[in-house]
């Protein structure tokens, strides 16, 4: 690797950036989760609003954070992986002029989403298990009228600790991989389209002074758009992603084998408009997520406490 490519203030601007999007939306995300695994006739939130409405009234502040310890813990290896690994392809697959062609370009970011999938999976694995605890417990306990109990209290001994190691014990190092195929289809698409788009509205912003780089609104305006495009066109993926990630069923939802069997299963029951269940909380999760990470993975943080660069 040659001196145009600095690695370890890439590695500390990836994990600042991982950490403080993650914290700014994570409690969107969780309702993304449970309004994605909602099943005809097993219906607790009509919308985001009564989501995250009865979600804090019923698990508190706290339970809108269930799930966020493990997704910050690998959250940095995750984002250094992602945004490293495009830069690291973009920087390899340039062509002898320096140029990069679109086709390169989309296969850069398909590459780093590809290599992500080894610290995603058991974290998304994982942070599912607690984002959607809430809604599960729900439904499975009955009220007197029948109907899902809408204040059934979450299991505390529940934790992504406790989750690993059980399967590990059942299925191995396998059973935290569950779902890879369809994370892999997620984000691999998500990458390839996101960090074409991004890098080409980037290059249109006006540049900081003394830098190549774009003004830091700019960077973030364009992680935005970026994200909220490409997080749109893989919601179907997530939204299988997520159904088969899903460990604990409510009672009376379906099972699935495999990811053609839960397309075909969801499109019968449910319809084509299941498939984009939570889209726009998926929007709102994303969209700002990378448009910080950008921000903040392009401002330069690492460089200047490494000291590698003028303030």
């Amino acid at each position: 690797m040659d001196n145009h490519f600095s690695l370890i203030p890439r590695i500390i601007n990836g994990s600042i950036a991982g950490i403080v999007g993650v914290t700014c939306v994570f409690p969107i995300d969780l309702v993304k989760t449970r309004l994605q695994n909602q099943q005809a006739g097993q219906i607790l939130y009509k919308s985001l609003p009564d989501c995250a409405i009865k979600t804090f009234k019923n698990e508190g502040f706290f339970g809108m954070y269930r799930g966020s310890g493990v997704n910050l813990l690998l959250i940095t290896p995750e984002k250094v992986i992602k945004l490293v690994g495009n830069d690291f392809f973009r920087h390899h697959l340039k062509t002898p002029d320096g140029q990069l062609p679109m086709l390169r370009e989309v296969l850069a970011g398909g590459s780093a989403g590809l290599c992500q999938i080894i610290i995603t999976t058991p974290m998304e694995l994982l942070k599912i298990q607690l984002q959607d605890a809430g809604r599960s417990a729900r439904l499975n306990v009955s009220a007197e009228n029948g109907k899902p109990s809408s204040t059934a209290a979450v299991n505390p001994k529940l934790s992504a600790t406790k989750i690993t190691l059980d399967l590990l014990r059942t299925k191995g190092i396998l059973g935290l991989y569950q779902g890879c195929g369809a994370t892999a289809l997620r984000d691999v698409t998500f990458s390839a389209i996101y960090f074409p788009l991004f890098a080409n509205l980037n290059k249109l912003g006006k540049r900081r002074e003394g830098s190549d780089q774009a003004v830091f609104y700019h960077s973030f305006i364009s992680g935005c758009a970026a994200g909220c495009a490409a997080s749109f066109f893989v919601t179907p993926f997530d939204v299988v992603k997520t159904r088969l990630q899903t460990l604990s069923k409510g009672q009376g939802e379906q099972h699935y084998s495999g990811i053609i069997d839960c397309f075909r299963k969801v499109m019968v029951a449910e319809g084509p408009k299941a498939f984009f269940k939570g889209a726009f909380c998926r929007i709102l999760v994303i969209a700002p997520l990378f448009g910080i990470a950008q921000t903040v993975y392009y401002l330069g943080v690492a460089e200047y406490l490494l000291g590698l660069q003028k303030p």
